[in-house]
């Protein structure tokens, strides 16, 4: 199920981030914007491609609304738009509490498993 935000559909919106954070390049721009913000061609500097390769980089980024470019007299540095982590967060959340409660009932039963005395059969194989 698909939930509505507003007139964008938060399943597509998650989807272009998730695609966006699929490219290696992209998330490492990502982890270097966290720590603040940083121009096209500084972004550029580690990477054996060229500047508009990073614009175009930057620009899928700036899609799935993970990045926004400001303007500071002639740089136009971009900017991580942290609150994106948020619906991804929600999103990876909802998954990780069911995993937990499904390791939980797991433990439940190897617990049961290992009070059971050696050779003793359990109620459910006793009716088998």
């Amino acid at each position: 199920m698909v939930e509505e935000v507003g007139c964008e559909v938060a399943g597509d919106r998650l989807s272009r981030v998730f695609s966006a954070l699929a490219d290696p390049t992209r998330r490492d721009m990502v982890a270097r914007l966290a720590a603040g913000d940083a121009t096209v061609n500084e972004l550029a500097e580690p990477y054996d491609v060229t500047v508009q390769a990073v614009s175009k980089h930057i620009r899928v980024l700036e899609d799935a609304g993970l990045v926004s470019r400001g303007r500071d007299a002639q740089r136009r540095p971009c900017h991580l738009e942290a609150e994106v982590f948020d619906l991804m967060t929600k999103w990876l959340e909802r998954y990780r509490h069911e995993a937990e409660d499904r390791f939980r009932r797991l433990d439940a039963v190897l617990e049961q498993m290992d009070e059971q005395p050696a050779g003793s059969t359990s109620p459910e194989e006793a009716a088998s």
